[in-house]
């Protein structure tokens, strides 16, 4: 302790920087005689474990819900309720991703985390989207699951805790197979061993200071399962059992030949004779063909005409990554592989338009609006019947297609352009049907947005109704939704500048006009 106090005054006269040794800590590990002594002589305080470096815990068991507390401390306080009444729906997933992509992702870059600890901060999630919690009941219309796949089919873009904690684990085994001589890992070669000519480590064992990288190794066999080897000197490259040319191994794909290989085990390179005009392979096998197995080696040997090894190293590569490279993204999706149907992911979330208009479409468009049938299948009794015509049973379709008040708004906008056409029967099916390729450039994008225009406005006409009160149906509430339309559409288009903002406005000038 001496030497080391010596060795920092010297690097702070070396320097000219100061080290604060009130803030640093000794910390001992096991029994230390003589520690209080020790840390007089360096000028700093006594810890102990567990403790946090560098934001990691420190000395904490791996697999210990508390080490995720200070995450989750810190996620509550970014997710308060009361922030919830100030945001829309919109407001708030863009507010759960900044969150998401920031505070915990740190830690569960290198440890797993509990799946009492995930289920926790999903609902504290859940609770900011939809409301709820200890205070009150909140209907949380779409199901979690649905929330957390991408846009493109049809979810909101959150991702799943635990998912997106096994993919950050996984990358791991991708960086230990293509870095090379970096000191992290270095010290996991010295500590567990390496094996596979060095692409991966052996198998940790041990019931002490190997919980980290044991967790990571789980990850293993998917990651491998979507790497692929691409070849240099092909000296770490094991010619019939890696995947090196084609989606399988070469073992996998011509079984009966690798059967009669009389080099099992060998490199690519082993087999590449470089004394052979330009270099070509020479391959072995224990006895001669019989007919049936020669179409498998003219098939074989097709693979093999376009490989030739090079002077660089062999490398492990991710499949369909960006040269390369694996990232969080795509082994995000590999581990969570949804089949779902076709969503109109370009008409809901349409560029520029507010959030709460997109977000409210999106729901439409899965048929969750909080309408009266929906009402009544939750418990509430009261009779259903449509607020804006007073003729209909209220479900999401009729109110936002079928009614005859919403009729006379989707008609005074066909009309403008001089359009016909025949109403499909749900939502999904009005996005997804609604092209504007004989508007022009100009009026397309303003084209694209009628419908969330459309359905927010009679949605917001419907709740006045519901919720003060008036009656519905007749030519003044047509002639009232049609003003509050055209109001809702100028405020947006006021938000752009330059050339398309006056295209924009003379357009909406055209439909006050009329």
């Amino acid at each position: 302790m001496t030497c080391l106090s010596w060795t920092l005054c010297w690097f702070e006269a070396a320097s000219g920087l100061r080290i604060n040794l009130a803030k640093s800590e000794i910390i001992p590990v096991g029994e230390v005689e003589e520690i209080l002594e020790m840390a007089v002589e360096l000028g700093c305080k006594v810890g102990q474990l567990p403790s946090t470096y560098l934001g990691l815990p420190l000395g904490a068991p791996n697999k210990a819900s508390y080490v995720w507390d200070g995450v989750e401390e810190r996620m509550r306080w970014k997710l308060a309720l009361w922030k919830r009444q100030y945001l829309s729906k919109g407001g708030r997933i863009t507010l759960i991703k900044s969150t998401l992509a920031s505070m915990p992702l740190y830690q569960l870059s290198l440890f797993r985390m509990p799946k009492i600890v995930a289920r926790r901060l999903e609902k504290l999630q859940r609770d900011f989207l939809w409301g709820g919690g200890s205070l009150e009941r909140k209907a949380h219309l779409v199901s979690w699951e649905r929330v957390c796949v991408s846009k493109e089919k049809g979810g909101l873009g959150l991702r799943k805790l635990v998912f997106l904690n096994k993919a950050l684990l996984g990358k791991w085994v991708w960086r230990f197979a293509h870095a090379k001589e970096e000191m992290w890992k270095r010290v996991l070669v010295a500590k567990y061993g390496q094996e596979e000519f060095g692409w991966r480590t052996k198998k940790a064992n041990g019931a002490f200071g190997v919980g980290l990288w044991k967790e990571i190794m789980k990850e293993a066999d998917w990651c491998w399962n979507n790497m692929v080897f691409k070849v240099g000197k092909g000296t770490k490259i094991s010619f019939w059992k890696d995947t090196w040319c084609g989606e399988v191994g070469l073992a996998r794909r011509f079984p009966n030949l690798f059967n009669v290989a009389a080099q099992k085990n060998a490199t690519v390179g082993e087999l590449w004779d470089q004394s052979a005009g330009q270099g070509g392979w020479n391959l072995r096998f224990i006895r001669r063909f019989n007919d049936w197995e020669l179409t498998l080696v003219d098939e074989l040997l097709q693979i093999l005409r376009s490989q030739r090894i090079s002077l660089e190293e062999d490398l492990a590569v991710w499949k369909g990554g960006k040269n390369g490279k694996c990232e969080v993204k795509d082994a995000y999706g590999l581990v969570t592989s949804h089949s779902t149907p076709m969503f109109p992911k370009k008409g809901v979330w349409v560029e520029n338009v507010p959030s709460k208009l997109a977000f409210f479409a999106w729901e439409a468009t899965w048929g969750r609006v909080l309408t009266i049938d929906r009402l009544q299948k939750r418990g509430w009794q009261m009779p259903n019947r449509c607020y804006l015509c007073g003729s209909e049973e209220e479900n999401v379709n009729h109110l936002l297609i079928q009614c005859t008040v919403a009729g006379g708004l989707w008609g005074m906008v066909l009309s403008l352009f001089g359009a016909q056409w025949v109403f499909p029967e749900t939502v999904k099916e009005v996005i997804i049907s609604w092209k504007g390729s004989f508007v022009g450039k100009k009026r397309k994008r303003i084209w694209r947005s009628i419908p969330l225009f459309i359905f927010w406005t009679v949605w917001k006409e419907r709740n006045r109704l519901a919720f003060r009160g008036g009656g519905g149906g007749g030519e003044l509430a047509i002639q009232k939704i049609k003003y509050s339309f055209v109001c809702n559409l100028w405020g947006w288009a006021k938000l752009y500048n330059g050339a398309e903002s006056r295209s924009l406005i003379g357009f909406l000038e055209w439909i006050a006009s009329s």
